[in-house]
Parts: structure tokens; C-alpha cells; sequence
């Protein structure tokens, strides 16, 4: 009897024992525990779309919850809407389908009733905080509320807003060029997050900060990349002033001045005259004009003296 008292006591301390090594040494992997918080879908963020791209990246861990009220708003919209917003409801509705057929995303529908009295944005509030949810939504003004009542907001607009590059199109800065690109022409530089930027027609500035302008950005799996241009350096020359109210004049427009001033006078009275035409003397000047002297006495024949004497009888 002692015999077998024994051999149970030792086969209970080696299984103690070996309980105890297994603890020790295997990971412990039971003391990760999965919390998962609901995510509570607005009407905004359905008619948008881009929550399907978010879910396919496989950032959302968490259920995704659709209130049956957010639904019942869209069929509202695609019933009685104009044509634009119907389109969009209905938009809204196949993305609910999609997400539902997504095998990494689990999605829920929330039976809430099918219409909100107090209103869509009012019941996701309320919502939220008896489940302690979280709101995904785009919408603004429901946005400002939730955090004044201090629910967690998933804002799709500030997810795009914070993954966007840091540099647009357009837009110029001064980057070093610290190595060669893939062509011989191309010069490689770095933002202040990583970001690569090859610059076209930098070869050889090698180690120089210089002006750039962004091209275009590329987005790819591996990460983003930009492209850039060398801004050109116009040389500031000294601007010629010209004289107010006067042309530059060429040479041989000098040298035709000249000779149209040799060959033209002008006058006080406005006409020009020629050297070669002899002007006309006016009334004026021809009553004031002193007269020619006479041309000196010639001696006197008899016919003269007979012509002189008549011409004295004829007067008297």
C-alpha cells in the first residue's frame, strides 16, 4: 500500500513539474486577448464608396455595423430623391452589398428600426454610446458633434487628407541632389520623409542644393515616388532706359534726317519753302519792297524830246 502511495506522489510531482515548464517556456499567446470595437457606418460614408478601398487594404480589424436606419434612409433617398441622389442611394446600397461579401471584413446589420424619427445622425449618437462604438462618417457638422460628446470619429476625408504627398504638382522648393538616377541625365534626391525625388537634367549638381519644381507624383505598392525639374535662373541684365517721347534712331534714318533738314527750311508762317523755288512776294511786301533804281539816263534824241514835251502839254 505505501509502495503505491508512493509511485502516485512521484507521478503527480513530475506531471506538476512538467505543467510547469510548458508554462514557462511556450509563448503566451492567451494573454493576448482581441478586443474589437464596432464601427458604426453613417449614410455619408455610403454614398462615398472609398470606405471599400480601406476595408480590401485590410486596416479595418473591427466590425464594421450598419444601422438598419441608415439603411432605410438610402432606400428614402433612391425611392424619392432627384435623379442625382437617387443614383447615389442606390450607389450607397451596392456598397453595403460589397462590404457584406467581403471575407476580411465583418460587417453586421443593426436592426434599429427602419426609420429614425429624431433623425439618422441623432440615432447613430445615440447608438454609439450605448454600444461604445465608434462613427465612421464624412459628414461634417455630425463629425463636430461626436467629438463634442465624446465619441471616437473615423473622418475617411482626414485618412485621404494625411496619406496625400507633401508636395503637389506646381509647387517648388530647394532640395539637395545627392546621387545619380537610373539615366545618365537624372539626378536623386530626398525629402524630409523619405520620399524620393528624381530630378530631370541634374547630373551634375551633385551635391548642390538647388531650386526644383514638382512634375508629378507616383503611388505604387513599394511607396511614393516624385518627379521634379530644375527651375531655370533668368539673369537679371540691366534694362536700357529709353529717352520719354523719342525713338532710337538707326544710323542711316540719322543720316536721312539730316539731309531732309539740309534740304528743307522752315519758317515762322509754317510753310516750308525749297531752296530751289524762289517765293512769291505778297501784296504787303511788294507795296513796302524797295524799288529797283533806274537804270542811268541814256543821251537824248530829238524823238525823245518831242515825246517829253507832248507828255507835259497833256498834263497841264
Amino acid at each position: 500500500m505505501k509502495t503505491i502511495e508512493i509511485l502516485m506522489v512521484v507521478t503527480l510531482l513530475a506531471v506538476l513539474a512538467e505543467v510547469t515548464y510548458l508554462v514557462v517556456k511556450l509563448p503566451r499567446q492567451n494573454l493576448i486577448r482581441k478586443q474589437s470595437r464596432p464601427i458604426l457606418i453613417d449614410t455619408s460614408v455610403l454614398i462615398d464608396g472609398r470606405i471599400i478601398s480601406v476595408a480590401k487594404s485590410g486596416f479595418i480589424g473591427d466590425t464594421l455595423v450598419v444601422p438598419r436606419s441608415v439603411v432605410g434612409e438610402l432606400q428614402f433617398l433612391a425611392d424619392n430623391a432627384d435623379h442625382d441622389k437617387r443614383a447615389r442611394a442606390r450607389y450607397g446600397l451596392d456598397v453595403v452589398t460589397e462590404l457584406q461579401n467581403m471575407p476580411q471584413v465583418q460587417v453586421e446589420v443593426l436592426q434599429d428600426g427602419s426609420k429614425a424619427s429624431e433623425g439618422v445622425d441623432e440615432r447613430l449618437l445615440t447608438l454609439a454610446k450605448k454600444h461604445g462604438a465608434a462613427i465612421c462618417t464624412i459628414d461634417y457638422n455630425l463629425n463636430k458633434v461626436a467629438v463634442v460628446e465624446g465619441i471616437s470619429v473615423l473622418n475617411v476625408n482626414e485618412l485621404a487628407q494625411s496619406l496625400r504627398m507633401a508636395y503637389l504638382p506646381g509647387e517648388k522648393m530647394l532640395l539637395e541632389i545627392v546621387q545619380k538616377g537610373q539615366d545618365s541625365h537624372q539626378g536623386v534626391g530626398y525629402l524630409t520623409d523619405g520620399t524620393m525625388v528624381v530630378v530631370e537634367h541634374a547630373n551634375k549638381m551633385i551635391g548642390q542644393s538647388v531650386e526644383i519644381e514638382f512634375i508629378r507624383s507616383l503611388q505604387t505598392a513599394a511607396g511614393k515616388m516624385m518627379f521634379a525639374k530644375l527651375v531655370e535662373q533668368k539673369s537679371q541684365q540691366p534694362a536700357v532706359q529709353k529717352p520719354a517721347g523719342k525713338k532710337p534712331v538707326l544710323p542711316v534714318q540719322a543720316k536721312e534726317v539730316k539731309t531732309q533738314t539740309a534740304t528743307t527750311s522752315y519758317h515762322s508762317d509754317g510753310n516750308d519753302r525749297r531752296p530751289n523755288k524762289k517765293p512769291r512776294p505778297t501784296k504787303a511786301r511788294q507795296q513796302n519792297a524797295p524799288r529797283p533804281p533806274k537804270q542811268a539816263n541814256r543821251p537824248r534824241t530829238s524823238s525823245d524830246r518831242e515825246a517829253a514835251l507832248l507828255d507835259l502839254v497833256d498834263k497841264q
